[in-house]
């Protein structure tokens, strides 16, 4: 990434710790929350086709190693005549040969072998952490989805009390119809929103149905709250996110998968050395065969020097070399995302944390303002449609205080994915990342 210069600290949010917090999920205090993220690792099929990719890059990494040992084959042909065949020939033989790796093409091949294996494996990591981010998210959003419900559920019962008090002033002759219609469409209006906020509620359930694998029937137990904050969180620094995010360090390890296939390309324009040994032991009804050591065996080597191909071996260099260079170019790519969502994240977050304290003062001076305004109508001094003003102006902003909390608490979330923590107490891939960074350095 020649044009991207990582600073010593982030720049949305100033942090000095250079330890990122794991285990963030415990942060949350949800145990409801830990049980669903535990189940939608074991069913979540997204995960179950991530798993399968890394037996499968196992099994071609088994398969790569193979070359470098003996082989050995046996054939043998019992005896008999077939159609075509009058010999009546029969006999055992076993071949062995062993390619000697003078130019390192097998360990190359091999290695590059090495490196798909492991990111694999990261880019599975890097899906749990997905899956588990996007379940906590999915959470906080249907938490939301009821509470916001619940909110317009409060508004439509005072607006059926408003309602029956516009009924009462006329009936007493203080009040006119034109206040009884206003106040029954006042009711009829959060009466079709407490229906589509259900909608919504349902929805949001159905989506973490199917993270988890399960039936949509919108059945999943959550929360009747939002998770409380878990306070601050260790981000580290930009330097690190490089060698502990999953998903960085697969792109990382892509690199070094098509390094070694160009290498395993060049070394395929050499010379091949290969010692074989051979026994057999041969017999035959019909004639008698002219060797008269039977069984035989033999040792020897052989040379295999590509002359002409017809360009072949050059084109798969230049093939390999151009794969090289999209690897390098899609590394330095998942880096700049990676850089760019912790940075937007913080500062998202940051914002939404603010915006929380400037609604929360605003949800207090509405609810004063709507209580003096029920007075004031009581008394006479005002009509029905300043409360009800009011009304739509304090449910307003109980729903942006409740969205922008709800919104804090994703981007924590966001946060966490993007800084590379484990949601885990324990993270054996973020070890083995570690682990193999420092074995290179």
């Amino acid at each position: 990434m020649p044009n991207l210069a990582p600073p010593a600290q982030w720049v949305a949010a100033q942090s000095v710790s250079a330890t990122v917090n794991d285990n963030w999920l415990a942060s949350f205090k949800e145990p409801r929350l830990d049980a669903l993220v535990n189940e939608a690792l074991a069913y979540n099929a997204d995960l179950r086709i991530a798993a399968a990719r890394v037996d499968a890059a196992a099994a071609y990494l088994a398969a790569a190693k193979s070359p470098a040992w003996p082989q050995v084959n046996l054939v043998a042909r019992g005896g008999g005549k077939m159609s075509g065949d009058s010999s009546g020939l029969s006999g055992v033989g076993l071949f062995a040969s062993w390619e000697l790796d003078l130019w390192g093409r097998v360990r190359a091949a091999a290695r590059a072998s090495e490196m798909q294996y492991e990111s694999a494996k990261l880019d599975a990591e890097y899906a749990r952490q997905s899956i588990a981010a996007l379940l906590a998210k999915g959470w906080i959003v249907a938490v939301e989805a009821r509470l916001q419900k619940a909110q317009a559920e409060v508004m439509l019962a005072s607006s059926e009390q408003l309602a029956s008090l516009a009924r009462d002033r006329l009936r007493v002759g203080n009040g006119d119809e034109y206040e009884v219609a206003v106040a029954q469409a006042n009711v009829d209006t959060f009466r079709d929103t407490v229906r589509n906020l259900d909608l919504a509620y349902g929805n949001a359930l159905r989506a973490l149905e199917a993270l988890l694998g399960r039936y949509p029937a919108a059945a999943v137990a959550i929360a009747e709250q939002l998770p409380s904050w878990p306070g601050d969180a260790q981000i580290g620094v930009p330097s690190e996110l490089l060698e502990r995010r999953p998903d960085v360090v697969a792109a990382e390890r892509r690199v070094a998968t098509a390094f070694y296939r160009t290498e395993e390309a060049k070394a395929a324009r050499l010379p091949r050395l290969t010692l074989v040994a051979n026994y057999t032991s041969l017999n035959s009804e019909l004639f008698v065969l002219q060797n008269r050591d039977n069984p035989v065996f033999s040792v020897g080597a052989g040379l295999l020097q590509p002359i002409f191909l017809g360009g072949l071996l050059q084109a798969q260099v230049d093939a390999r070399t151009a794969e090289q260079l999209a690897a390098m170019a899609d590394y330095g790519k998942v880096g700049a995302r990676a850089f760019g969502e912790v940075e937007g994240a913080l500062a998202a977050g940051l914002t939404a944390g603010q915006r929380e304290e400037i609604l929360s003062g605003a949800v207090r001076d509405n609810e004063r303002a709507l209580a003096l305004a029920n007075i004031r109508y009581r008394v006479g001094t005002i009509d029905l449609r300043a409360v009800e003003q009011q009304q739509l102006t304090l449910y307003a902003a109980r729903v942006a205080l409740l969205r922008m909390q709800s919104e804090r608490l994703v981007q924590r979330v966001n946060l966490h994915l993007a800084v590379g923590g484990s949601f885990q107490a324990a993270d054996p891939a973020a070890a083995s990342v570690s682990n193999a960074s420092s074995a290179r350095h």
